[in-house]
């Protein structure tokens, strides 16, 4: 039985009172539409993921009398496309913020985090950060820019996604998104590290009263950003590089020669051939070589190929985790969970149907930043559901493609009308056959 406040219906209700309850801005006699049918309007696309979805519910509301858009996303009128980007435009991203935490809660209170729980008894928040938007023309106060090698200058904007990852599960829970975006008062473009710094300012406090782990590659592994965590109480696994971190790594092979670094085998069959690996590890080695250097501890791990010696993995990590004969294995496989936000959240959302490098609108303040926001939300409305719903799940296993559950759910949102989000899934499900499996 699928909780109450995880359903998708009651979902979108608490995002529309997020929307309704955003402060007006409007001026004059801009004030035909609702805020709340602009955001729900825009949400409704990216949930879909229809470009054409409020033009159908138009013709299905002259045709029938009533749309899916009024029923499914509880539109009152339908907006046109301008008129939901001049909306939206003023309104701050972090007005959704709100959204994931609720989310956060539920998935919390119905037990669903507790199968995310890794090393420690944390959970694993990988950050990285990707670009959303570029363009040599288009470009408003919020875009960063660079200058190519042409001499033209690129306009782009970027973000940093946060997401709970976790070794061998596929599906990954998105959480408020930080945009790099220029500062007010700063000579300096924004970059991701400052962007992360932000976030762990905005919400490490409210996530640490459950215990992560922040994952994240080479750049997170300097001494501000490890003590920002640690301020934080956050623990980490960074990707952790010779050729970035030269004073380490001095010390690293002086205790490989030494023969005191803790070392640990493992020959694992993938099938085809056999595994050998290779675990190094070390405690309390300082990062740098200024006297308050923070101590941090150090693993790393190689995979070769046993019949040919061929080298196929090599990474290490730094943690504030002890490491041990018992914890090492552990520990590096949750610091390689980090790869996760980058395939299977920011490369899912780039070419599996959620396609955030698209212009869906630009902008002048906040659109492009907005829109984004409620694509990532999408997205883990989307989990969330196949998480909780077996309808949803059966129906989105039987179809294999997300672009093919999309192109569906496009058709029949187009020509049937439905009371609600659970009617849509049974009328699906039921349509597979998937009932008499």
């Amino acid at each position: 039985m699928t909780n109450q406040k995880l359903k998708l219906d009651h979902m979108l209700q608490s995002l529309e009172a997020i929307f309704k309850g955003l402060p007006e801005h409007r001026q004059g006699k801009n004030n035909h539409y609702e805020l709340a049918d602009a955001g729900m309007g825009a949400f409704s696309v990216f949930f879909t993921q229809s470009p054409s979805f409020l033009a159908h519910q138009r013709d299905m509301k002259l045709r029938k009398g009533r749309s899916n858009a009024e029923n499914l996303f509880d539109l009152r009128e339908i907006p046109s496309d301008n008129q939901i980007r001049n909306l939206l435009d003023p309104i701050s991203p972090e007005h959704l913020d709100r959204c994931y935490q609720q989310l956060f809660q539920d998935l919390e209170q119905a037990g669903i985090l507790e199968g995310y729980h890794s090393f420690g008894n944390t959970l694993l928040v990988a950050i990285d950060g990707t670009e959303y938007f570029s363009s040599k023309k288009i470009h408003c106060e919020q875009c960063s820019h660079r200058t190519l090698q042409n001499g033209e200058t690129l306009y782009y904007h970027s973000v940093l996604t946060p997401v709970i990852v976790q070794a061998g599960n596929e599906r990954v829970l998105p959480l408020e998104p930080e945009f790099i975006t220029p500062q007010d008062g700063a000579e300096k473009q924004d970059c991701e590290i400052r962007a992360a710094k932000r976030w762990l300012e905005k919400h490490a406090a409210f996530y640490a009263q459950q215990h992560i782990t922040i994952l994240g590659d080479d750049l997170y592994s300097r001494q501000p950003f490890c003590q920002a965590l640690k301020d934080k109480h956050c623990h980490f696994i960074l990707v952790c590089k010779p050729d970035s971190h030269l004073y380490f790594y001095e010390t690293v092979d002086f205790l490989s020669v030494q023969n005191v670094l803790g070392r640990k085998e493992v020959r694992k069959w993938n099938g085809r051939y056999v595994e050998i690996y290779t675990y190094r590890y070390a405690n309390q080695l300082p990062l740098g070589g200024e006297r308050n250097a923070l101590a941090v501890n150090w693993c790393e791990l190689s995979i070769v190929r046993e019949d040919t010696g061929e080298l196929i993995y090599k990474n290490a990590f730094i943690t504030d985790f002890e490491i041990t004969a018992m914890t090492v294995e552990a520990i590096v496989r949750d610091g390689r969970a980090r790869w996760k936000v980058e395939n299977e959240h920011n490369n899912v959302l780039k070419t599996k149907g959620y396609h955030i490098e698209h212009n869906f609108g630009h902008g002048n303040q906040y659109l492009a930043a907005l829109l984004l926001s409620l694509n990532l939300l999408a997205f883990l409305f989307h989990t969330v559901a196949d998480l909780v719903n077996e309808h949803y799940r059966a129906v989105r296993q039987a179809l294999g493609r997300r672009q093919t559950f999309f192109q569906d759910l496009e058709a029949l949102l187009r020509y049937v009308t439905f009371d609600s989000w659970e009617d849509v899934l049974l009328f699906m499900f039921h349509g597979l056959e998937l009932d008499k499996k």
